[in-house]
């Protein structure tokens, strides 16, 4: 089985990398920046430096654009080149706990928490531990609206296995501005699904290799680049189960107001996205700038779509 790491990167090599590019199973894909620093090496690995980007598609890098995390598409371009049967996508401040990436549920029946909501999207957040957070992009509209009281036991099909963060986790600016939290999640909680779209994120989030042409992190939307990916991916009928723990989350310092503008797209209209994508997929488009739909377009092209 080809199991491939991506992750884009602006710094020197992390602690994190220095686990991923340790891992014999796996190979690690890393997609540089024009920030990240020239000397840029991997002692086990693919680094794929800025010319080469352009090299391997010059119009894909025009319409992504520079100094941003959705370079990271080229990481799962080089990822189905490879033949992938599973990509796990991660972000370089990920510090993998122990067992990371082991006896994953991915192409397998598995037994989880099914929980059932008549709301257009569920929180895995609220499902947790950590009842008071909620997974940054699920719609503000609903948070009051959550209820977990339809839980059974059920087996699903895992096309996408989102695997939590202890530390800081994925919570959006305005959750993590009043909360400020450190978590540390029950595993217990685990392995959880549900009959909705719900939001993971493109940190920590492994895929099968068939998820990849719907998978795509829209660049010029600020952070909900991941977010929407997860919601169109779904409604294109890719299963997601929401696994424990298995990083640290030693997040790279942000700015929080920064990043609040940056997801205010999702305020805005999260709510109408999870109500329309279900019957309609492509609705999403209507919501993405024409750079970010271009770019989709031709990042389908190189799995033979037009």
């Amino acid at each position: 089985m080809k199991k491939v790491i991506v992750t884009t990167t602006i710094n020197p090599p992390t602690k994190a990398i220095g686990l991923f590019q340790a891992m014999k199973d796996w190979d690690l894909v890393v997609i540089g920046d024009l920030k990240t620093p020239r000397d840029y090496h991997l002692e086990r690995g693919i680094y794929m430096d800025p010319a080469s980007q352009e090299k391997y598609d010059k119009t894909l890098s025009d319409a992504i654009g520079w100094n941003c995390i959705q370079r990271r598409n080229f990481g799962l371009l080089i990822a189905h080149d490879m033949n992938a049967d599973i990509v796990a996508v991660v972000d370089d401040d990920n510090i993998p706990l122990p067992g990371w990436g082991e006896n994953l549920f991915v192409g397998e029946d598995v037994e989880v928490n099914y929980y059932e909501t008549d709301l257009p999207a569920f929180d895995p957040i609220g499902a947790t531990n950590h009842a008071d957070l909620w997974h940054r992009g699920y719609p503000l509209q609903l948070l009051s609206k959550r209820s977990y009281g339809r839980k059974t036991r059920k087996r699903v099909r895992v096309d996408i296995q989102a695997d939590f963060w202890n530390g800081d986790p994925d919570i959006d600016a305005i959750c993590r501005m009043e909360h400020a939290p450190e978590c540390d999640f029950d595993r217990a909680a685990f392995p959880i699904a549900s009959n909705k779209l719900s939001p993971f994120n493109s940190q920590n989030t492994f895929l099968a290799g068939n998820v990849l042409c719907d998978y795509f992190l829209y660049p010029h939307i600020g952070r909900m680049d991941d977010i929407w990916a997860a919601y169109y991916a779904q409604a294109k009928k890719h299963s997601v189960v929401y696994g424990k723990a298995s990083v640290f989350q030693d997040r790279n310092v942000h700015d929080l107001t920064r990043d609040m503008r940056q997801e205010y797209l999702g305020y805005e209209n999260n709510m109408n996205i999870v109500q329309e994508l279900p019957g309609n997929p492509e609705s999403l488009l209507a919501y993405l700038p024409g750079r970010s739909a271009w770019a989709f377009e031709l990042y389908k092209r190189h799995f033979g779509h037009a």
